[in-house]
């Protein structure tokens, strides 16, 4: 991370402190597209407001995305921070502005990271739309990567195994794939589809991968999980668009919630 991405995070961070009213937090989700009603469901709202009322952070434009930080505590007692909506890297802004959030929530000190977002499955054989998988690992096709420099961070397991067994505790059903990011906005094509499947991939996205290793290198815990909405491009045959994707995560959202509750609760 650079003096000034640091530097920026850290002035969000005691910015976020002084709005919220809160001295820490056990854990921070970022809320992916059609994720963000999930959030009524992990406990009671304690403090909400905009994100652009801290500094680095703008207003998400892209629907599905509220653009709001919420300070919740779970049934357990658990603070949690959650981020209602994130930056994609297609916005054009930059990669600093689309780690932003994470960076400002570990430098808040918060040593766990949740990252959700809404994937299409490239193995509808066994995906589900509607269903939730725990991310095992990534394939990064953005192009982009958070960190600059000759800082070397080691990738072996960017998705720990602890918190993916406690999810699973939580939900023994939950299954695992490899995630792959693309820098979109434009969808897959059903030859990119056929390259990812045998190449490993499981899930494809547009965000998580670059705020993953932003939280990695500041040496947060991760655990990502997707929301199965669409099966990829060409695999049966039907248009792929945006509102499916919002739809799914309407129709699962008190789901979803429970499920991030009790995941919190076992942190």
């Amino acid at each position: 991370m650079s003096k000034e991405a640091y530097g920026l995070a850290a002035e969000a961070a005691g910015a976020l402190k002084v709005l919220t009213g809160v001295d820490s937090f056990d854990v921070a989700l970022v809320m992916g597209s059609g994720w963000v009603p999930a959030a009524d469901a992990i406990g009671t709202t304690i403090s909400e407001h905009p994100v652009t009322d801290l500094p680095g952070f703008s207003a998400p434009a892209v629907a599905g995305h509220s653009g709001r930080i919420r300070v919740v505590e779970t049934g357990a007692g658990k603070k949690a921070l959650i981020l209602l909506g994130r930056t994609h890297l297609y916005e054009g802004k930059g990669v600093e502005p689309v780690v932003h959030g994470v960076r400002t929530a570990v430098a808040a000190g918060v040593g766990t990271v949740i990252l959700t977002n809404a994937a299409g499955g490239l193995r509808p054989e066994t995906q589900g739309v509607g269903e939730p998988v725990l991310i095992s690992d990534h394939i990064n096709m953005t192009g982009a990567n958070p960190i600059t420099g000759a800082t070397f961070i080691d990738l072996t397991e960017v998705y720990s195994k602890r918190l993916r067994a406690l999810a699973r505790e939580v939900d023994p059903s939950l299954a695992e794939g490899v995630y792959v990011a693309f820098r979109g906005p434009t969808y897959e094509t059903p030859a990119e589809i056929r390259m990812l499947r045998t190449l490993g991939g499981d899930l494809i996205g547009m965000s998580t991968v670059l705020e993953a290793i932003a939280a990695r290198e500041a040496g947060a815990d991760v655990l990502g999980i997707s929301l199965v909405t669409n099966p990829g491009a060409g695999l049966v045959g039907e248009p792929l668009n945006h509102e499916e994707v919002l739809e799914v995560g309407r129709a699962t959202a008190s789901r979803m919630g429970v499920l991030l509750g009790k995941v919190v609760d076992k942190l």
